[in-house]
């Protein structure tokens, strides 16, 4: 089966060819955790795709950093932002990262989505599958003219903290953890100081990594997606709420889902590390 909406993807020779085309943005979405030990930044500066834009998510945010980092800016702050680096309403934009090629580009798919611009595409394989394939890089950082970039926020693709409460009685959305199990369960304690371990009561979990193809740095075949979100209960009949550890790899499961034609679902921005950090957040432990 192939992809519903697979034009929410596009290959190395897609932006190959469309290097020099005005009417195309590339964006180095790239983000890492503090564990990993690598600047995002320094590394665009040392080698990025011809014409690409650094687009940093913990630059491009709520200028509040609590309760979460990098949580959604206002319509006006993410056109202002995105206008000032020279993005249009009328280009598609394309959007990659260099975290094994599939990480963090998926949340600015999303952040582009949310604020009403559509024509927005996640290159798979990202940087490491460019590199691979001996296709050009450069250390020069393209500089385009300020352009007019209008943005409106859908609330309706975000959860807030007091949405994912009242849910817990409710049970109308099905909250999906894409974090690891052990995360999930609570066994591995979190990173993030003040962070207590655990999920969400009532949440299930599907492991962003399982629906991804590591080596390749591309989603899995379409009847493996649909498998694994009926597995968990995201069968399309009801809407979906993704979380995950800061509100990046949410976006991974969000966008499976998207490619299968499941959009009924949304981000809860603040992710557990909004809801695990606040004392008065119930938290469970052990599996869904």
């Amino acid at each position: 089966m192939t992809y519903v909406n697979a034009n929410s993807l596009v290959d190395t020779a897609w932006v190959a060819d469309h290097l020099n085309d005005p009417k195309v943005r590339i964006l180095d979405a790239s983000y890492h955790l503090a564990a990993a030990g690598r600047d995002a930044k320094a590394e665009y500066l040392a080698a990025h795709i011809p014409g690409a834009l650094h687009f940093d998510i913990d630059t491009v945010c709520d200028p509040n950093p609590t309760p979460s980092p990098h949580m959604f800016p206002s319509a006006e702050d993410f056109a202002a932002a995105v206008g000032a680096m020279g993005i249009s309403n009328d280009q598609r934009v394309i959007v990659y990262d260099a975290a094994g090629g599939l990480f963090s580009a998926p949340r600015v798919w999303w952040m582009f989505r949310v604020f009403g611009h559509e024509n927005v595409a996640v290159m798979t394989g990202g940087f490491d599958a460019w590199q691979a394939e001996g296709r050009p890089v450069t250390a020069d950082a393209p500089s385009f003219e300020s352009a007019n970039f209008s943005a409106s926020m859908d609330a309706t693709k975000l959860r807030a903290i007091d949405q994912i409460q009242a849910n817990i009685e409710s049970a109308e959305e099905l909250v999906l953890d894409a974090r690891a199990a052990n995360r999930f369960d609570g066994s591995q304690p979190e990173a993030r100081p003040g962070v207590e371990p655990g999920h969400i009561p009532g949440s299930s979990n599907l492991p962003y990594a399982e629906i991804v193809d590591a080596e390749a740095g591309a989603f899995r075949d379409a009847d493996t997606l649909r498998a694994a979100f009926d597995r968990v209960g995201a069968d399309g009949s009801r809407t979906v709420t993704t979380t995950c550890g800061s509100g990046v790899t949410a976006c991974i499961l969000g966008l499976g889902m998207h490619l299968i034609g499941r959009d009924n679902w949304a981000l809860y921005d603040g992710s557990w590390t909004e809801w695990g950090g606040n004392e008065d957040t119930p938290k469970e432990k052990g599996s869904a």
